[in-house]
């Protein structure tokens, strides 16, 4: 029998590209996206519907009319400094819209949960490492909302039969590897695309933010996760959890991680392009270095990444902004 799910915010960078792998894994793939980040293009498999999670009526309505089985939860807003600067919007966003969206699927008597969570759960860890047993203790309201919505599983969970997998997320980079979706939100954030743009001539310069970190080099150091390895662990958590698998919570990212600079370094080498580079304070609410403990997640799940290479991250990074510069990926304008 077909296994329905709905995947909200699948149009955006994560959500698309476990959509489309769900679709060649035989699901039948239902995408609910507001489009305010996301690309229709991005959709290769499923039917997408354009609307909120925030939406009780339009949420209710699919999952009834689609016999949603599970749910892989992506919708959110995702940028640590603006959620400095604008926490109501991060707390309505990821933290009420969530709560809206676990009334639904309870309503609905869905039975699987899938929660697209964040290392920023942990705040700035006195090792740089975090693992399950760290504590956490966000720095930023990005991080507690996102917190706060793993609370409401945790709870939801034990008052009904919903089981869940919360993922922690390190520092989600790349694209798919043939190159038929990618990072497409023109202002983003994230290091390795932002520096991509700068090497394809869609932005003027690159920024460090910070050079007076306790490193090696005195900037930031992430763990850098594939989107494509990132997903296939969404696969694998939603079996778990289909085979009979208890809820859990896990983290997502290869365990050793990489500074500012020597991403800028990859870019450059990677693109052959020369960069201009700007020094800048630190950022509020960015921790001098978060990697993972992923060992639960490789145990847990049976997981084993693909794609643990810098240069394999930033060759299909760069390879999407080539494109995108070059005009043939116009939905993707920089």
């Amino acid at each position: 029998m077909q296994k329905n799910v709905l995947v909200t915010g699948g149009a955006g960078y994560i959500g698309s590209h476990v959509a489309r792998q769900l679709g060649e894994q035989g699901y039948n793939v239902v995408i609910l996206d507001n489009l305010s980040s996301g690309f229709r293009e991005l959709v290769l498999s499923g039917t997408l519907i354009v609307g909120d999670t925030g939406d009780t009526e339009t949420v209710s309505r699919v999952l009834t009319e689609h016999h949603i089985d599970s749910i892989l939860h992506f919708a959110a807003h995702t940028v640590v400094p603006e959620s400095v600067s604008d926490p109501l919007k991060y707390y309505r966003n990821n933290t009420a819209n969530t709560r809206t969206l676990l009334q639904c699927a309870v309503e609905a008597d869905v039975k699987h949960f899938i929660f697209s969570s964040t290392a920023a759960v942990y705040g700035d860890t006195p090792s740089g490492v975090a693992s399950l047993n760290t504590a956490t203790n966000p720095i930023n309201p990005y991080g507690r909302s996102k917190l706060m919505s793993e609370w409401m599983l945790q709870d939801v969970a034990a008052a009904s039969d919903l089981r869940y997998t919360a993922l922690r997320y390190f520092n989600v980079a790349g694209n798919d590897p043939q190159g038929r979706i990618g990072h497409s939100l023109p202002k983003a954030t994230l290091l390795v695309k932002v520096a991509c743009q700068h090497a394809a001539g869609l932005r003027p310069d690159i920024s460090i933010f910070g050079t007076d970190y306790p490193t090696h080099d005195g900037t930031g150091i992430r763990d850098y996760i594939h989107v494509e390895d990132l997903a296939s662990a969404h696969l694998k958590a939603l079996t778990r959890l289909e085979n009979g698998g208890d809820s859990t919570t896990l983290n997502c990212g290869y365990g050793h991680g990489y500074s500012v600079r020597e991403v800028l370094e990859t870019v450059r080498k990677i693109s052959g392009q020369p960069m201009t580079i700007l020094e800048k304070p630190r950022r509020a609410g960015d921790p001098p270095s978060v990697v993972a403990d992923a060992s639960d997640v490789r145990e847990v799940l049976g997981w084993q990444p693909q794609y643990d290479d810098i240069n394999e991250i930033v060759r299909s990074a760069w390879e999407w902004e080539r494109r995108t510069a070059a005009g043939e990926l116009p939905f993707a304008a920089g």
